[in-house]
């Protein structure tokens, strides 16, 4: 399986960015509104400049009161890593377990950012595989 076949089994297939130059409060704001743990970083909601999570939020805050006035460039990864749609679903959970990261945007040959993963997507994609693959059996073991 393809993390483009992930891509198209998601509930919302829209990509959620913010800008760098937002603060860490609207960062806040916009995970909340939306329901997600990460952001991906982008002037133009085409291409990758960083991601942000909520976790970067907290391994900072302890160290500045002033954090949630800062801009989002000041705690963001501008190091991302990043897949292909034609990427397997095993090649990536491997990554991101090696890595310790939890969400991956997808990006296209061209450069342009096409969508995001979390390991949480995956996961679920890989039990609902299983699952078919079980009942698939269980057909085929009650068929004979």
């Amino acid at each position: 399986m393809k993390i483009a076949d992930v891509l198209t089994r998601k509930a919302i297939a829209e990509v959620v960015t913010i800008a760098s130059t937002a603060t860490v409060r609207d960062l806040l704001g916009v995970l909340a509104e939306h329901g997600i743990g990460a952001c991906v970083v982008s002037s133009d909601t085409a291409e990758v400049a960083g991601i942000v999570s909520e976790r970067d939020v907290v391994r900072r805050l302890h160290e500045n009161d002033a954090l949630l006035a800062a801009e989002v460039s000041s705690i963001m990864t501008a190091e991302v890593e990043t897949c292909a749609p034609e990427a397997t679903i095993d090649e990536i959970l491997g990554t991101m377990t090696q890595r310790r990261i939890r969400h991956m945007p997808v990006v296209s040959a061209d450069g342009a950012l096409v969508g995001i993963v979390s390991i949480g997507d995956l996961v679920k994609h890989r039990i609902d595989q299983l699952a078919f693959e079980r009942d698939q059996l269980e057909a085929y073991v009650h068929q004979t």
